[in-house]
């Protein structure tokens, strides 16, 4: 797969490491960025090319890669003025790295048709030091054959990465995650306020239960530095509130019962209250501890 005409658009705490992945495996990467320093900064480092807009970025790219904000972001960067459909040649792979809504993914895997154009939905889990050593989990929706082709190139960044069903089920299996992970912080969260305020010794009681079935990556990574009341890194508060509402908004749709979420997702709403938006999401315990 090395050598392959490829394009990056959105180089945030996420796309630059994976966009950087990809040119160190060989690939001729273009990448764009909303704010072009940025894209020079990435060109500096990996070199590679730069585009002023999305369109000119995915001219003659084989696959092209996305990784920006919102439904409203990616439906900008693929549908709107300058944006990639249009300008991707026919049988050219989009593959969008958004965690976004399943809606919004059906949208772009009939726009991709009607331009020639194949789609993948294609959420990553893993976080900013998942997207930096390459380790990131991808769930992917679309079709079986796109996937195929695809795969390699997403494993330049990945531990894994796995083809979840039909356009969609990619972000579906997104939700899911995102669900589970904010009532893993908050259990987290409560224990830990429930140790300290019992007298014990947080960090002795984390080693011993981090061996039994307590044991989640969130208590390895994230239990100290809770205890410490350190959240000055990871994954925002804002993030997780936007995928939070996602959840909550496709719930809506299949009927699926959320009741711990959108508890959890008004403690967050609390954390950012105080100004904990960039925060992260382990900071959930501050409204235990404070």
């Amino acid at each position: 797969m090395s050598g392959r005409r490829l394009a990056f658009l959105g180089l945030g705490v996420m796309g630059s490491p994976m966009a950087g992945h990809l040119a160190r495996a060989g690939h001729q990467v273009t990448v764009y960025n909303r704010t072009a320093a940025k894209a020079a900064r990435w060109t500096e480092k990996h070199g590679g090319k730069t585009a002023a807009t999305p369109a000119a970025a995915v001219t003659g790219a084989e696959i092209v890669l996305m990784c920006v904000g919102n439904d409203d972001d990616v439906r900008s960067v693929a549908l709107g003025a300058n944006g990639v459909l249009a300008a991707m040649q026919s049988g050219a792979i989009l593959v969008d790295h958004t965690t976004a809504s399943a809606r919004v993914a059906r949208e772009l895997y009939a726009a991709a048709q009607s331009h020639g154009v194949r789609f993948l939905d294609a959420p990553v889990s893993g976080g900013q030091a998942g997207a930096e050593n390459g380790k990131l989990t991808i769930m992917v929706g679309g079709d079986a054959d796109v996937f195929a082709e695809a795969q390699p190139v997403l494993a330049c960044y990945a531990k894994a990465v796995t083809l979840m069903g039909a356009a969609g089920a990619g972000q579906l299996t997104k939700m899911v995650n995102q669900i589970c992970v904010a009532g893993v912080i908050e259990g987290l969260a409560e224990g830990i306020n429930f140790a300290a305020r019992a007298g014990l010794d947080v960090d002795r009681v984390l080693e011993v239960i981090s061996k039994g079935a307590a044991q989640s990556w969130q208590m390895e990574n994230r239990g100290r530095t809770m205890a410490a009341d350190q959240f000055d890194f990871g994954f925002a508060v804002d993030w997780i509130r936007k995928d939070l509402s996602i959840c909550l908004a496709e719930a809506r749709n299949n009927g699926a019962a959320l009741p711990i979420i959108a508890v959890i997702d008004q403690f967050y709403s609390r954390i950012q209250a105080r100004g904990g938006g960039r925060w992260d999401t382990s900071s959930l315990i501050r409204l235990l501890s404070d």
